[in-house]
Parts: structure tokens; C-alpha cells; sequence
């Protein structure tokens, strides 16, 4: 005999379902190779924050907020097929509008540090905020990790994505020129992210796009047995405020040689520093995209993530000022060493560094990068 089942009772159900799967991250409540979008929030005097959530054909969701271009989930499968998050961040928008360190955003106008936020082009002489310590960081006091960018999702065959575009107005932060630049990420059934990077400036300006993931690839804990490769020979030695020395100094029996894979815990504490860390941008090996550039290996969950960069650097990063004074996602209290960020660039203080690669855009150019971030477990 069929048992009927009220209306009333269907609602009740489907209502506990929805709030279920609202409160889960790891529920995912849409089809693969999807992309659908939601409100995240609202930023005191600007527009409404959008949310979007990705889904490939492959078990990888990626949500994608318009403020700061932040993202702040990536449910990733390990060797067993369990998915966990390997992103820090925040499970709301509050988290974001509060003081933290660039979870998950896209920083510029120039990403990294320029000296006592001072350079000069063509005789002419800028000057930005200095918002780490003497020096300028990430773009300044609101850079783009704290604006609201405009966004488009989109879906193709093989791949979902959001292209995020901004408008920085000549004088924002210090910078000359209207800069006009689209962000794009794509997330590929095959497990590529790929970040692309364009903008056009109608006066000569620095520019230095990345992006600020703090990754784990466990999940949770510490970063300390993740086993890293850099494809580097050579590194940018800083002084005590972190600015380059202009050397690019030999990796070789160093604590930053990374030539060969090895756990980021192994020579930690070699490294000095106040705090003890990495924090150093490394002259890549790679001659372009299709070169290995960077290699990270979570042996417990067999996790791997694998970089690809037309960049000439990379900025290592090994949480060294996460405190503990932070609590993230599902209350996870982020200590120092909870993770890791590898910031594809041009190097730290390439404005006042003649001998660095160049940084400078100039009207009737275009600024274009990419980078892909490869995912695999085994």
C-alpha cells in the first residue's frame, strides 16, 4: 500500500533539506559544471557583494565573492575522495570587511611591497600610503582586495568561471592613470584554476596583479609537512622592512632551496626573521606557462597543487603573522603556519629596482598575465 504523505509535511521536509545544505559547505545543492550566483552582503556606501559558486564535472567548488575578487571556499577531493576545504577565510562577509590578511583577493595595484611607498616615472615623483610599517603593500589602504568588482559568470564545454573588471581611477592610492582591468578565473573540468589578468592605463603607471590564496592542502593544521618544489636557482634577499636588496642570491645550501621538494617545516627556523618565515619572492627557472614552476605535495591526503606562471617570480609565503588572533570558517582559529600563499608576480619593489623586470605599463599597452593552479590527489 502507498502511504500518503501530506503536503504540509513535503514543505517541513524539503525546508529542513534546504537549511541543511545551507549550513553544510561541503553539501553542494547545484549541478556539476554550473555556476550560480547569490547575495553575500552589503559594504557600508558601495554596492551589494555578490557570491558565486562554481562546480566542475571533476568534484571541485570554488565560491568566488565580488568583494576584493576574494575566494573564500575550495572544496577540493583528496586520494580517498574526501573533500575539504584547503582555503582560509571567513564563513561571512564581516570577516572580510574586518582588518585581515588578503584571504583569498586579488591585490594591486601592485602587489607586494614598494620602499617607503615612493617611486618616480619620467622625472615625475608619487607617493603612496604606508600601510606596512615604512612601506607600501598590496596596493595600499584600500587596495583591491577591498573594492567591490563588477562580475559576469560564464560556462563553457569543459570549464565554469567569473570575470571580475574594475575601473581604478587616476590618483586611487597614489597610482597615476585610469587604470581599467579585468580579472578572469576559470575552473576547468580537468582541475585547472586559471587566473587571467588584463588591463589598459591612459598614463604610465606600475602595475603588479596577483593573487592572495592562503592555501592548506590538509585542510586544516599546520603547513609544516607540506613537501614544496619552487623551480628556483635564485632568490630576492630583504632587509629588515622586507624590501629587496636589489641581489638575486643563489638558493644553493640554503634554507630557500626549494630546487628539491622538501617538507616547508624542514629549514623554518633557518630562515630568522621577526617572525621566523618565509616571506621572499624567488626569481623562477620557468621560461613561460607551460613550465612546472611550482610543485606542493600534502602527503597524509595525497593532495597536490602544481603552479604555472608566464610571471618571472614567485612570492613564498608561510603564514609567518597569522597569530592566532584570527578565527575563520567554522571556527577555525588560524595560528601561525595554518598555511601557505604562492603569489605569482614581477618582484618586490620593481619601481625603484632599474635592474628588476620592468613593472611599468604605458598607454597603448596592455598588461597580461596568466597563471593556472593544477589540483590532483594520489
Amino acid at each position: 500500500m502507498t502511504k500518503l504523505v501530506s503536503f504540509s509535511t513535503l514543505i517541513l521536509a524539503l525546508g529542513f533539506i534546504i537549511t541543511f545544505s545551507s549550513c553544510n559547505p561541503k553539501v553542494a545543492t547545484q549541478a556539476p559544471g554550473s555556476v550560480t550566483k547569490q547575495l553575500f552582503g552589503k559594504v557600508p556606501g558601495s554596492k551589494d557583494v555578490d557570491l558565486f559558486t562554481l562546480i566542475n564535472h571533476s568534484g571541485i567548488t570554488m565560491k568566488v565573492a565580488t568583494y576584493g575578487g576574494r575566494i573564500t571556499s575550495l572544496l577540493v577531493p583528496d586520494k580517498a575522495g574526501k573533500v575539504d576545504d584547503i582555503v582560509l577565510g571567513f564563513d561571512s562577509l564581516s570577516g572580510y570587511l574586518a582588518e585581515n590578511p588578503f584571504f583569498g583577493a586579488v591585490v594591486g595595484r601592485y602587489g607586494n611591497r614598494i620602499a617607503k611607498g615612493k617611486f618616480e616615472i619620467d622625472g615625475t615623483k608619487y607617493t603612496l600610503a604606508t600601510n606596512n610599517g615604512v612601506n607600501h603593500l598590496h596596493g595600499g589602504v584600500k587596495g583591491f582586495d577591498k573594492v567591490v568588482w563588477d562580475a559576469t559568470d560564464f560556462k563553457t564545454e569543459s570549464a565554469v568561471g567569473v570575470k571580475l573588471h574594475y575601473l581604478s581611477h587616476d590618483g586611487e592610492e597614489g597610482y597615476p592613470g585610469n587604470l581599467n582591468i579585468t580579472v578572469t578565473y576559470t575552473l576547468s573540468d580537468d582541475n585547472q584554476l586559471t587566473f587571467d589578468y588584463s588591463a589598459t592605463t591612459d598614463k604610465t603607471t606600475p602595475i603588479n596583479l596577483t593573487q592572495h590564496s592562503y592555501f592548506n592542502l590538509a585542510g586544516n593544521g599546520d603547513n609544516k609537512a607540506h613537501e614544496l618544489m619552487i623551480s628556483a636557482s635564485k632568490y630576492t634577499p630583504v632587509d629588515s622592512t622586507l624590501i629587496p636588496t636589489g641581489e638575486l642570491r643563489d638558493v644553493t645550501g640554503s634554507p630557500f632551496d626549494f630546487t628539491t621538494a622538501k617538507p616547508i617545516g624542514k629549514d623554518l627556523i633557518a630562515t630568522g626573521g621577526n617572525p621566523i618565515g618565509y616571506d621572499h619572492n624567488f626569481v623562477l627557472n620557468t621560461k613561460g606557462i607551460k613550465d612546472l614552476a611550482v610543485r606542493v605535495v600534502e602527503p597524509t591526503s595525497g593532495r597536490i597543487m602544481e603552479v604555472y606562471t608566464d610571471q618571472p617570480g614567485v612570492q613564498f609565503y608561510s603564514g609567518n603573522f597569522l597569530d592566532g588572533t584570527i578565527t575563520g570558517k567554522s571556527g577555525h582559529v588560524y595560528k601561525q603556519y595554518a598555511a601557505f600563499c604562492l603569489e605569482t608576480q614581477h618582484f618586490p619593489d620593481s619601481p625603484n629596482q632599474p635592474a628588476f623586470p620592468s613593472t611599468i605599463l604605458k598607454p597603448g599597452e596592455t598588461y597580461h598575465t596568466t597563471s593556472v593552479y593544477k589540483f590532483t590527489a594520489k
